[in-house]
């Protein structure tokens, strides 16, 4: 397991330089007062303190992404270590800082207000639906993936399960940020922590082979390579742990509760390398437990064995009955607590489109009702369906939220490269997955990904040449 204890000592030692590099060039201000204090409301805007903030925005940003992501992502082998390690480091990184520094720059505001400021109100407008459109797919996603886990342990319905865990959305969504959210989720944070450390234990201890990174596993590994190549599925299946838009939608909260700029880089920087970590052991738990890459490509394959059921019977296999159930609540208070903050993002982003004031438990109501009704709709929908779907939303959000620091930084007069590289590549991304994926397009892989770096370099160009990024208000 050398490239994986690797790959985890270059994400804890990126943390440390490189987002000791981004937090300089981003220029904090330790006197500057922040929306926690200028605009304390008791409900969204409320100081916390800084440990309880590091485990709340962990645990938001976290939910199933970085299991289920890395799960599906050790379908292609070792690649994916790289992926999350330089993915987290170069580009999770900094837009997660950048998404949660600019909305205390900003008096708290949610991201679409922020992009809008900086790529002009058409984007703005845009991104208001489509940030909301995230956040209840992200809502849908993470209901279905714990009531399924929980069928799995209770014998529940997962319909039954679904029910509850919406009537719980509905009551964390409404009330004060500190009354539940900063009461009990640093404790689930910790319990995942705790399960994902349990793991990487028994990695080490128990007799379980890594594959390692060579010139021959160095490939797509994929069972079907040709219908599923690295680029651009493993960077659109693997997103939190590397790089996630929803994570933008998650660090308005946070920002709204933090009372200094220096605790930025430990708590936006300090979460997303932290859930990079989580998402390299599952990877590498994923990749040895079955006994190797085609192995777990089998298991999968197999009726009723989705990523559910992998994290089941490893969970119960690796850590005991004791460790199984601590692990698996783990696993399913992550996405629990992503699902209603992700609804109470979509609150927060209605309400500062129209202005609409939160103080008022009506006006919360409101604005939150039609989005449960919504989602309830949604969960009929087939699960992997929703999952593709929010897989590349949640990239393009990103992708944009990454070009909207850099007009930021360039507006300042500050370095742009450490984050036109991971915007351009982004771009790539997300343009060659909706022309070549089946639930886009479905275009030759040759013109989609030729296209793909077509537009990467267009928009690089335009964002270095045009004048007009200096103008916008």
């Amino acid at each position: 397991m050398i490239s994986f204890v690797i790959c985890v000592i270059i994400l804890v030692l990126g943390y440390f330089t490189y987002g000791s590099y981004v937090e300089k060039q981003f220029g904090i201000d330790v006197n500057r007062k922040t929306p926690a204090i200028t605009k304390e409301d008791g409900v969204d805007f409320v100081p916390l303190k800084l440990g309880k903030i590091f485990l709340i925005q962990f645990l938001n940003i976290a939910g199933l992404g970085p299991i289920f992501g890395a799960i599906s992502g050790a379908l292609w082998g070792p690649v994916a270590f790289l992926w999350i390690t330089f993915g987290c480091i170069f580009g999770g990184v900094v837009h997660d800082y950048f998404s949660g520094m600019l909305s205390i720059r900003h008096g708290g505001q949610s991201i679409p207000e922020i992009v809008g400021k900086y790529l002009g109100n058409g984007v703005k407008h845009f991104m208001r639906i489509f940030a909301v459109v995230l956040l209840v797919l992200v809502g849908v996603v993470f209901v279905k993936g714990p009531a399924s886990i929980l069928q799995e342990l209770t014998g529940v319905s997962a319909s039954t399960m679904v029910i509850v865990i919406f009537l719980y959305y509905i009551l964390a969504t409404m009330i004060p940020i500190d009354r539940l959210i900063g009461k009990i989720y640093p404790l689930f944070g910790l319990s995942l922590l705790l399960m994902a450390f349990g793991l990487f234990g028994a990695l080490i201890f128990q007799n379980y082979t890594i594959p390692e990174i060579n010139f021959t596993t160095l490939k797509n590994m994929h069972a079907n390579p040709d219908t599923f190549p690295v680029f651009p599925l493993v960077f659109v299946t693997i997103a939190c742990g590397a790089i996630s838009g929803f994570h933008a939608t998650q660090s308005p909260l946070m920002a709204r509760c933090i009372s200094n700029e220096a605790d930025g880089k430990k708590v936006f920087a300090g979460a997303m390398v932290t859930e990079g970590i989580i998402a390299l052991i599952w990877a590498a738990v994923a990749m040895s437990f079955f006994g190797g890459v085609s192995q777990l490509g089998e298991a999968m394959a197999q009726d009723g064995h989705n990523a559910a059921w992998v994290v089941n019977i490893i969970c119960n296999t690796m850590l005991g009955k004791i460790g199984g159930i601590l692990a698996v609540f783990g696993v399913v208070a992550a996405p629990i607590t992503s699902g209603d903050t992700a609804f109470r993002s979509a609150r927060l982003t209605i309400a500062d489109s129209f202005s609409i004031k939160q103080t008022k438990l009506s006006k919360r109501l409101m604005v939150t009702i039609p989005l449960f009704v919504i989602a309830i709709v949604l969960t009929k929908v087939d699960f992997a369906i929703i999952w593709r779907y929010f897989g590349w939303s949640n990239q393009v959000m990103a992708t944009i939220v990454l070009w909207a620091a850099a007009v930021y930084m360039k507006k300042q007069g500050k370095n742009t490269w450490f984050i036109i590289l991971p915007a351009a590549f982004m771009s790539a991304v997300v343009t060659t997955y909706i022309l070549v994926a089946p639930e886009g397009f479905m275009l030759n892989y040759t013109l989609s990904y030729s296209l793909g770096i077509v537009v990467a370099i267009g928009v690089t160009t335009w964002f270095l040449m045009s004048k007009k990024i200096l103008k916008t208000k």
